[in-house]
């Protein structure tokens, strides 16, 4: 079932591992002090004491003390850098702005590097932090600004800085020079959402009748109040009625609901639904938290890459980009929990029409020995034969991986095809392979892959997909292949999608430990 996430998401995420060095880790770092600078305090001794407390411990900066503190002279809420408990977007943008300036040096790189790096660790105060990025701003102000004929203070200057059209700005820049997507950021977005939910009173479990039944539309159930309730929360209703009619609105609500997080588009609220519905918004503020750290797994090369094609697992879902723009997209599905896809990047190189599938010895011994003890005809029915000791399938529209594969050199063996069970695609969760990729749209991907070669027209495609000899070409340019796992993600309309974990690699995911590790 096709998500309509077009997957610009993934491939927002995709390129964010640049998005996201560039704007780093906002808001997964606490810091020891929880007192704010200066909190709403006009007292001159509390200033004096902290700032000579701060520049006797960072001596390198008090040639800049009295540009800093001007910064604070009209600030009653004394912090710059953080919203709340976090670090705000100004604080990551100034820092990549800082880093790209030519000839400026960071004062204190590291200590300030650890407050964009939520997998270190950092003994800086809330107090500290605030003061050292302020200290950075001088420097970097003084550094960009050091031509222009109209000299403002520093707190004009910041005034102006600390303006969301900066931000702006700033994505604008990384979609110009690569079309990047800010995914990171978004997700940024809607955690803060979530948080905001969590620490109200508003979200109430769903108390559903017992046993439960199906409901559709025209179904009159306090369940679908309960429901109505929820999607309001959610952004999917734009009212609550509180009515517990299943009525046009909530069909509208219920479809938007289920396209944003992978479900089958349809009207039916089953008892999968309402679970998922039920997950604790604590739990999907980890989700997206852990998310947003994986998003730095993603190799930095891809941005260096116009063509690749990139698979998320639970979100079965498969996109490929040429030169620089999404070509085309596809349902998968993917390894049981048994068999799991594994996670990793390649390098597609060879493109195999009308294939033939050798059977791994595990399938044989566990799944086909006893079926061939029982008919001796059973081989030859499946299309199969018996070479060199192995069991293979014959090329043919039976063959279990149908008329193409996709081969990228791994050592899991496992790889990308074709399949002739595509009523597989109609299930919500689609782990059914053991460990390959299976394509909804593969010749489709097949004959968009080679566009650059003009042998391969359509005419011979169709030809060596219909014949009963494998024929294998080698790519002459290989094409990169990233095989990811990301849980949530936010589509093109700002809608936050959460996808099945479906091996569990989000329970897995120590809360003490990093969460950069996935």
């Amino acid at each position: 079932m096709k998500t309509l996430y077009s997957l610009s998401i993934i491939l927002a995420l995709s390129f964010s591992i640049v998005s996201f060095n560039k704007y780093e880790s906002i808001n997964t770092k606490e810091h020891k002090s929880n007192t704010p600078i200066f909190y709403n305090s006009d007292n001159d001794a509390v200033k004096d004491n902290v700032s000579n407390e701060f520049f006797k411990k960072y001596t390198d900066l008090k040639k800049y003390k009295s540009d800093v503190m001007s910064l604070y002279k009209n600030r009653s809420l004394g912090t710059i850098w953080y919203d709340e408990n976090e670090i705000n977007e100004f604080a990551a943008v100034l820092y990549e702005k800082a880093k790209k300036t030519n000839d400026l040096v960071i004062p204190y790189q590291k200590e300030i590097e650890q407050l964009f790096d939520s997998s270190s660790e950092t003994n800086l105060s809330r107090t500290d932090a605030d003061m050292l990025l302020s200290s950075l701003y001088v420097v970097y102000a003084k550094k960009s600004n050091s031509d222009s004929k109209k000299k403002l203070s520093y707190d004009a200057m910041l005034k102006d800085f600390l303006n969301y059209s900066t931000i702006e700005e700033a994505t604008a820049k990384v979609e110009d020079d690569g079309n990047l997507y800010d995914q990171y950021y978004k997700l940024q977005g809607v955690l803060k959402q979530y948080k905001k939910l969590e620490k109200s009173s508003k979200w109430k479990p769903i108390a559903a009748e017992t046993p439960y039944k199906d409901l559709r539309p025209d179904a009159v159930s306090p369940t679908i109040a309960q429901v109505r309730t929820r999607l309001y929360l959610l952004g999917d209703l734009k009212q609550d009625s509180k009515s517990d009619f299943y009525d046009r609105e909530l069909m509208d609500g219920v479809m938007k609901y289920k396209v944003r997080n992978g479900f089958k588009p349809n009207y039916i609220l089953a008892e999968e639904h309402i679970k998922e519905m039920n997950i604790p918004v604590s739990d999907k503020v980890k989700t997206l938290m852990l998310n947003m750290e994986r998003i730095r797994s993603i190799s930095p090369d891809l941005v260096n890459n116009d063509e690749y094609i990139l698979v998320n697992v639970p979100s079965y879902e498969l996109i490929y980009v040429k030169n620089g723009k999404i070509e085309l997209t596809s349902s998968v599905f993917v390894g049981s929990p048994l068999t799991k896809t594994t996670i990793f990047n390649g390098q597609i190189d060879r493109i195999v029409f009308s294939p033939y599938w050798t059977v791994p010895q595990s399938i044989v011994q566990n799944e086909l020995r006893s079926k061939i003890a029982a008919d001796p005809n059973y081989l030859a029915e499946k299309n199969m034969e018996m070479v060199n000791g192995q069991v293979r399938q014959k090329p043919g529209p039976d063959n279990s991986l149908g008329l193409v594969k996709f081969m990228f050199p791994n050592p899991d063996d496992i790889y990308m095809h074709d399949t002739p069970s595509k009523t597989l695609f109609d299930f919500e969760k689609r782990t059914f392979s053991h460990g390959c990729i299976n394509v909804k749209l593969a010749k489709e991907l097949a004959v968009a892959m080679l566009k650059d070669y003009p042998e391969w027209t359509q005419a011979k495609i169709d030809k060596a997909m219909a014949g009963k000899v494998e024929n294998s070409f080698k790519l002459s340019k290989k094409v990169p292949i990233y095989i990811t796992y990301f849980t949530s993600l936010v589509n093109e309309n700002g809608e936050i999608g959460f996808f099945q974990d479906v091996y569990e690699r989000d329970i897995e995911a120590a809360p003490e430990k990093s969460l950069t590790a996935n």
